[in-house]
């Protein structure tokens, strides 16, 4: 049975890690050539190219990205090991990374956070990167993230290497929210004649919905502003005077403390939250019991 040589395994992770040959090379008393030569001997038994070079830059490829995460574990656990058996210090940490859609509602991802943060259970670190729809998918491809939280429905996978697993954890109903001495004296569109709003961008699913909830109602709204970033849009609402269409949990401390109000809900209009997976054999199992739990509905 061939046996994976642990050497040229920390080698590589140390240049991964590091992303400078030069500087490994140093910290390791090293000349460059040998340990290039000894990540070389890596690439043949994995029988894959696992960095390219892009400007003078060592960039992981696909497969180089998988075998890092492998390492990884096996090298920290290793330095845990070490600890436990010359100092007794047992580990108790799991970390996980999870990538969210920069544009929404930060309370609903503190929301699914909530209980990594309790301090119940075993004890964990996590990592949260906000990015684009295409870099989350290509992330979670190339298994930078544990899970990816999203409020847009999924495209179609491209491979089947990416065969993505959506699941719900949550929906939340859309609601007409402003301050409160806006005071609509009648339901929509009545109430509604002559006040501004402040709206998701034209493109984004929400003011697709409120659109349509207008256009059935012949009501054409003064739009004052638009915005994409669910953070920017309760910013908005909070400080302009104007009406907007959100969910609530977007603006739900302004609720609660009164500087808006929820006037009505759309009937049938919901926004809806998810997690996007791979399939694994080994399902970190702090990721395992957060999707176990959905906060299914918000309202």
């Amino acid at each position: 049975m061939s046996r994976l040589n642990y050497h040229h395994l920390y080698y590589f992770w140390c240049v991964a890690a590091e992303g400078k040959l030069t500087r490994v090379a140093e910290s390791l008393h090293l000349s460059q050539s040998a340990l290039s030569s000894q990540i070389r001997k890596l690439e043949e038994r994995m029988g894959k190219p696992l960095f390219e070079r892009r400007n003078r830059t060592l960039v992981l490829t696909e497969a180089g990205q998988q075998v890092f995460n492998y390492a990884e574990v096996i090298f920290t656990k290793g330095e845990e090991l070490e600890s436990l058996i010359n100092r007794g210090i047992e580990p108790e940490y799991q970390h996980i990374r999870i990538g969210t859609l920069a544009s929404m509602s930060r309370n609903f991802i503190e929301g699914f956070i909530a209980p990594l943060l309790q301090g119940e259970g075993p004890r964990v670190r996590f990592s949260l990167y906000a990015r684009g729809m295409a870099d989350l998918l290509d992330g979670l491809a190339r298994h930078e993230f544990d899970l990816v939280l999203a409020n847009t429905q999924l495209p179609p996978s491209g491979s089947p290497q990416a065969a993505w697993q959506s699941q719900l954890l949550a929906r939340q109903p859309l609601s007409i929210i402003g301050p409160p001495d806006a005071n609509p004296d009648a339901p929509f569109p009545q109430g509604y004649e002559g006040l501004r709003w402040v709206l998701p961008g034209e493109h984004h699913e929400l003011r697709r919905a409120f659109d349509g909830h207008c256009s059935r109602h012949q009501y054409r709204p003064e739009v004052l502003a638009e915005a994409d970033d669910m953070a920017m849009l309760r910013l908005l609402a909070r400080d302009s005077g104007a009406l907007s269409v959100l969910p609530e949990v977007v603006v739900k401390d302004e609720l609660r403390q009164g500087r808006l109000t929820s006037f009505e809900r759309l009937p049938n209009v919901f926004e809806n939250f998810y997690a996007i997976t791979l399939p694994r054999e080994f399902m970190p199992g702090v990721v395992a019991e957060l999707l176990a739990h959905p906060l299914k509905d918000l309202a």
